[in-house]
């Protein structure tokens, strides 16, 4: 017969993440139901399913150029995602690889941007971006974003674990560097890219005062922005608005569950 009191234990561990789960879940299990009523019933806190579903979508769709924000906030975030792990894994490789004197007064420098809000740095880069025409473009989304000093903390720290025999066995047979990086390093830390991927799209994609400040089009918007949108006016539609937040919702959904297993090993600094 088991211990009573590991069964106790185990029993309430359980029950405390069940309730944890729970908590964590409820305001996407209420953003679904508050998707099927109308507003007028999500204002009273209804919390059961209603037969608006089909209208809220109806109208949602009309309301929003879809495509249009899905390509624009795609766009972003994928190409944002591309350019942001490329150049900050690099700089991250680079930090751990190569010594200097002056390396970690650099690095130190770096991470002391990370204390500067941002709401201190939008005036000069709104300025700076105006300067080089990139006013409600795409770039001007991008290109701040594409050196982060998180990731490239994230990448060096992530490099330390790197089996530095792989490097010099590839240096001996004739690689260069930019190929050890490619077709050596890259591989071997996947899953620290998996994880570093997961975090880098759910920014951009949930990205919303930046592109709010230098975004001036309808034709530009992200799906974040539309979203909001929607919810500006005087009497806004609840049921519209969360209809839009499962849209914007389900891509970071996706993208997690499809890396989550990588995304663990890469948090806990595995390699492999």
């Amino acid at each position: 017969m088991s211990n009573p009191l590991a069964f106790l234990g185990r029993f309430a561990t359980y029950l405390a993440l069940s309730i944890a789960a729970f908590i964590s879940v409820f305001p996407f299990i209420w953003m679904a139901i508050a998707a099927t009523n109308t507003s007028p019933d999500i204002i009273k806190g209804k919390a059961t399913p209603g037969t608006a579903l089909f209208d809220n979508i109806g109208t949602f769709l009309t309301s929003v150029d879809l495509p249009r924000v899905l390509f624009n906030s795609f766009f972003i975030a994928g190409v944002g995602t591309a350019l942001t792990l490329l150049v900050s894994s690099l700089a991250g490789y680079g930090f751990e690889m190569f010594r200097s004197r002056f390396r970690e007064k650099l690095f130190g420098g770096l991470l002391l941007m990370l204390s500067i809000p941002f709401a201190a740095l939008m005036i000069p880069l709104f300025v700076m971006m105006a300067n080089l025409k990139f006013i409600n473009t795409y770039q001007a989304i991008i290109l701040p974003t594409v050196a982060w000093v998180f990731i490239i903390f994230y990448f060096r720290q992530a490099t330390k674990a790197f089996p530095h025999e792989l490097r010099d066995a590839a240096r001996i047979d004739g690689l260069k560097e930019w190929q050890i990086f490619l077709f050596v390093y890259m591989p071997v830390m996947r899953s620290t890219y998996a994880a570093a991927t997961i975090i880098v799209f759910m920014m951009h994609w949930n990205n919303y005062l930046w592109p709010l400040i230098v975004l001036q089009t309808n034709d530009m918007f992200t799906l974040t922005l539309a979203v909001a949108a929607l919810s500006a006016g005087y009497t806004p539609d609840f049921g519209l608005v969360m209809v839009g937040a499962i849209v914007a919702t389900l891509p970071t959904l996706v993208i997690f569950f499809l890396l989550q297993r990588r995304f663990v090993e890469g948090m806990l600094g595995a390699v492999k």
